[in-house]
């Protein structure tokens, strides 16, 4: 029994690292590229994840290819996490990388449950979105790009950046993580209304998004960036599917 709590320990420590972040986020990238071609080959407007489109529109300003320039970035982000991780390369498990998105499954199927029967009972409102007019794959490839793209805008940008300033502004930490966490999960959930492809807004779809925002910010910070997008990835795989 010692053993098996001591491997669930390692398990659990190992994987939080920027390492194991990183490693398990490239195969997300990589399936949302190839989708958003398979299903929009010969589309002069592609659609993508906005906060893609922001960072592409960044990008678009040093060149016309901005896939590469992404590329470029990412392998740039992965020599930094090679360097700075170096020397858990040897101890690196691909083993664990099964039970990430053993757990990421888990956290998705766990959260669908929670979250729809508390916003059912409190408000009984079912709408449609526009992602439902898009094909399977294009539904398939958002759903894969949400879990990277907003994962890392909302939770590594947003969420770090406001535990930094609050952490400057109040005196006492869980007070400065719980305000970043409520803050981020509110403007999480209102931005998903901006823009084209945004959903109607309405007060069951706004507290949906923010529980869901919540659920996310907190396993961001308890487990990091890779199960955070792993489980958002899923969770909009799931809903697809179901």
């Amino acid at each position: 029994m010692a053993k098996i709590n001591q491997s669930i320990k390692r398990y659990f420590s190992t994987t939080q690292t920027l390492l194991y972040s990183y490693l398990i986020s490239l195969p997300l990238l990589l399936l949302y590229e190839v989708l958003i071609f398979i299903a929009q080959p010969d589309s002069e407007q592609v659609v993508r994840i906005s906060v893609d489109v922001w960072i592409k529109t960044l990008f678009a300003n040093f060149s016309q290819d901005v896939i590469s320039i992404t590329l470029i970035f990412v392998a740039l982000i992965g020599i930094y996490v090679l360097y700075r991780e170096h020397k858990k390369l040897t101890s690196l498990r691909l083993s664990y990388f099964g039970g990430m998105l053993f757990e990421a499954t888990l956290y998705a199927f766990v959260l669908s449950i929670l979250i729809s029967t508390a916003v059912s009972n409190l408000l009984q409102i079912v709408q449609s979105s526009p992602i439902e007019s898009l094909t399977l794959l294009q539904q398939m490839a958002l759903s894969l790009g949400a879990g990277l793209y907003e994962e890392l805008f909302f939770r590594v940008i947003l969420v770090s950046g406001l535990l930094w300033l609050f952490k400057l502004l109040f005196s006492k930490q869980m007070s400065a993580y719980i305000t970043a966490i409520l803050l981020a999960a509110a403007i999480f959930s209102l931005l998903h209304f901006i823009g084209s492809m945004g959903d109607p807004f309405t007060l069951g779809s706004f507290l949906f998004r923010f529980l869901f925002g919540l659920a996310l910010n907190a396993i961001y910070i308890w487990r990091g960036f890779g199960m955070a997008a792993w489980t958002h990835a899923i969770y909009d795989l799931m809903v697809i599917a179901f």
